[in-house]
């Protein structure tokens, strides 16, 4: 199979499955939560948002990456939670209505945000604005990310029980598309793996390490109370790998493999201490509530 069929045809399907089993566990109801938890909701946003590309912009500065890795962090950073964090949110005895709400409101911004913060890298790093997610770009990626979270809640409405039916096996689908994602990445630039994961692995491990504690942190210091602030943490800590995974390698965005390294060793570690930090909080809050 050639890397064209795999990031012209393959990456967009696989991203449309996910984007489409977000959309087929969300409904209206979703969004209009906000209202109802604007400080929770301001607070993880905010964090996401601003205060953590910062902190990886600091990050890859000092660790010294190579340019396209630099950017390709900073891919990650900008992308959404994943759905993943839902599970460990639930896990780990967190809100798990809220990380809903925080990942359809943060997926539809990120149609905005996401392509800003691509942008600046480009320009900071590369020196490049012809390569970046220009307006025609930004509409495509508008297209892959909300039409099939559109098309999954008007299932839902619709045919509410082969919504209820499919959750489980697109979750399982999204699981096994992420790890083919993934290897596709790391074959596609498997001559140089080795070396760039000596120079990013300590990056995406950090990254994920910060976002957990950090999204954990700052809305317990604002007297958000323990399942909220468990469900900003896994929604701040785990990114949609396959949506940068699709802007990096897609031949009609930054088609870059490089970029894309990052966001492959993301996707493999983060497992690791979100488990971890899933599972000492799970035990944490039931000794608190024993």
């Amino acid at each position: 199979m050639s890397d064209s069929v795999l990031t012209s045809v393959l990456l967009p399907i696989a991203l449309a499955i996910i984007m489409l089993g977000l959309g087929l566990s969300l409904t209206v109801a979703d969004f209009a939560r906000v209202a109802r938890m604007p400080k929770a909701v301001a607070i993880a946003l905010g964090t996401q948002v601003i205060l953590l590309p910062l902190i990886c912009f600091g990050m890859v500065k000092v660790l010294g990456l190579a340019p396209a890795l630099a950017v390709g962090m900073m891919l990650l950073v900008a992308s959404p939670g994943g759905t993943t964090a839902n599970l460990f949110s639930h896990l780990a005895g967190g809100d798990v209505a809220l990380n809903v709400t925080l990942t359809a409101v943060n997926s539809v911004l990120a149609v905005i945000t996401l392509p800003i913060v691509v942008n600046l890298s480009l320009a900071h790093f590369l020196g490049d604005g012809q390569i970046g997610l220009q307006p025609a770009k930004m509409l495509q990626v508008f297209a892959i990310v909300l039409i099939p979270v559109g098309i999954g809640m008007w299932l839902r409405r619709r045919q509410p029980g082969f919504a209820e039916r499919m959750a489980k096996p697109v979750k399982i689908g999204s699981a096994v598309v992420l790890a083919l994602v993934i290897f596709a990445a790391i074959y596609t630039e498997r001559a140089n793996f080795l070396d760039y994961l000596a120079q990013v692995g300590l990056a995406a491990l950090l990254l994920n390490v910060l976002s957990l504690g950090i999204g954990y942190a700052i809305p317990r210091l604002a007297r958000l109370g323990e399942p909220q602030a468990i469900a900003c943490s896994m929604e701040i800590g785990i990114h949609n790998a396959t949506l940068a995974l699709t802007i990096a390698l897609s031949p009609s965005l930054l088609n870059n493999s490089e970029m894309s390294i990052p966001v492959a060793v993301y996707g493999i570690v983060m497992f690791f201490p979100t488990a971890a930090f899933a599972y000492a909080l799970g035990r944490s809050r039931q000794a608190v509530i024993a």
